[in-house]
């Protein structure tokens, strides 16, 4: 596949960085961000998690990174931060905070410049579009630059083959992308005019998924939709959020293709049983051709949250309520 020139760039900006990790032992990796900057990280920590035996790491939202001040936070620490136009005041002083301790910064941003760039050691500059609307070019996209950082630190550090995987992999996302946006466009119009009038739309998943239902409940329902919302780990939907459940409430369970999906299907079967307002997006459902077996599960997530993108859409028109529309943020002193 031929590179784009701001492929190239970000290429390039990501081969500076693992030259980075070539010179550094780094031990813990910290994830830093706030809101949906923060969500999208989960499934690069599930990466982590899963495959690496000698890095550890941890999700901190920016202020909470600051005040918490954990002790492993050291030379030996790489700190991932991300804020879309880089300008989130407790983002930028995470990065600042990482630096006094020594700790190798790494900030995601959709421009260029910004006051989280200028206190990073170094910066990527993602691609993005609006939600609903499909990424020219997905492999330049928050999540995939997420991915490639966690994996190309294995990649670095340990051999991990995944990246490599993970590169050709990507560069098929356009496509399922394509065949997603016809498969979910009709059913998520017909989804949005039956809970456009609900107050409380529910959403549930674990694993390498959980930080997109997360994503989903705070940032398109409560924030963009002004529905009440929470994000339900499907490991705890039975230690209490369950007795929620009747055929009154809405439930969106997301099911991808990870090695917690027993947990989503698990809950799956108990929606079935007692509830009745229930959509499913399930990974399997989705043609994942081009995708290679050994990370389709890390890559569902992408896939999971480009199908929300286009009922998140829908939602908005459904209400006549715009995604962009708010209330108190960027408006008000907070």
């Amino acid at each position: 596949m031929k590179q784009t020139t701001a492929n190239q760039n970000i290429t390039a900006q990501l081969e500076t960085i693992f030259e980075a990790f070539k010179t550094r032992t780094i031990r813990r990796v910290f994830f830093v961000a706030c809101g949906g900057s923060s969500a999208l990280m989960f499934p690069s920590k599930y990466f982590l998690d899963r495959e690496s035996a000698a890095i550890t790491s941890e999700i901190f939202s920016s202020n909470e990174f600051i005040h918490r001040n954990p002790q492993s936070l050291n030379t030996e620490s790489l700190v991932i931060l991300m804020s879309h136009k880089g300008k989130t005041p407790e983002t930028t002083e995470a990065a600042k905070f990482a630096k006094s301790k020594g700790a190798l910064t790494v900030s995601l941003m959709y421009v260029e410049t910004a006051p989280l760039a200028d206190e990073s050691d170094y910066t990527v500059n993602y691609s993005w579009v609006s939600a609903g609307h499909m990424e020219p070019e997905p492999e330049m996209m928050n999540y995939a630059i997420l991915y490639r950082l966690s994996m190309g630190l294995l990649y670095v550090k340990e051999g991990n083959k995944k990246y490599e995987k993970l590169v050709s992999s990507l560069e098929q996302l356009g496509a399922v992308f394509e065949r997603v946006m016809k498969q979910v466009t009709e059913p998520a119009k017909a989804y949005a005019e039956s809970v456009k009038d609900e107050k409380i739309i529910y959403t549930m998943a674990s694993g390498s998924n959980y930080g997109v239902a997360y994503s989903f409940a705070i940032c398109i329902l409560m924030e963009m939709q002004w529905k009440h919302s929470h994000a339900i780990h499907a490991g705890e939907f039975f230690h209490g959020p369950f007795e929620i459940l009747d055929k009154d409430v809405p439930f969106i369970l997301l099911m991808g293709l990870d090695e917690t999906r027993p947990l989503e299907e698990r809950a799956l079967t108990f929606l079935k049983q007692y509830g009745e307002k229930v959509l499913v997006i399930d990974a399997k459902q989705f043609d994942l051709t081009g995708i290679e077996e050994e990370v389709k599960g890390y890559l569902a997530p992408i896939v999971i949250n480009f199908a929300l993108r286009i009922y998140a859409l829908a939602l908005s028109k459904a209400t006549g309520h715009p995604l962009e529309t708010r209330r108190y943020m960027f408006k008000v002193p907070y």
